[in-house]
């Protein structure tokens, strides 16, 4: 039976690049590094024989930053065509979608989704640290309507794909406070 693929959406590791809130709190130098080894210790967390691990980087050159992993561009587009685009490309198979801001993301966790097959990881910020799609689900799967960063995402995507188990809450680090809570908790 083939293996699953996990999807990691990522931005290349630059200052001044991406978590723009976060640098307001802490500072641009101090939010890419914080960026950069999130998203480093995630990655290398997320490497597990059950499923394909692919890093998909925004902009339109894959970046040397992680060179062990098969890496990718996002393409063009807003968020949900970047979305569709890669989730539809993998949909021969169950697809999982995460990005690189819920540190206390583990591999047990994915694979309950990859169990669940459809299914949505809530974040507390209203967003979502995870989709998973059955191949079914992953071929048809666009984000119509949805309103990205906000409060209103979670829900959003439920309405644009249909019903999907929820999973667990966890934490988006996008700012200083939600930062500070991680930590607290390790």
């Amino acid at each position: 039976m083939p293996r699953p693929t996990l999807i990691v959406f990522a931005r290349s590791p630059a200052i001044g690049v991406g978590k723009t809130r976060l640098a307001r709190d802490i500072g641009a130098v101090q939010a890419w590094r914080v960026y950069r080894a999130m998203s480093t210790r995630l990655l290398w967390k997320l490497r597990d024989p059950r499923w394909r691990l692919v890093l998909r980087l925004e902009g339109e050159r894959p970046d040397a930053a992680w060179p062990r992993l098969r890496t990718e561009p996002q393409g063009r587009g807003d968020l949900g065509v970047r979305l569709s685009r890669a989730i539809q490309t993998e949909a021969r198979v169950s697809v999982a979608v995460v990005g690189t801001d819920a540190p206390e993301m583990t591999p047990a966790r994915i694979a309950n989704a990859f169990r669940k097959r459809d299914a949505i990881g809530p974040a507390t910020d209203g967003g979502f640290w995870l989709l998973a799609l059955s191949p079914r689900r992953a071929r048809t799967a666009t984000f119509d309507g949805v309103r990205w960063s906000s409060a209103h995402t979670l829900e959003d995507t439920v309405r644009a794909l249909g019903p999907l188990a929820r999973l667990e809450t966890l934490t988006d680090v996008d700012d200083g406070a939600s930062l500070q809570e991680v930590l607290s908790r390790r």
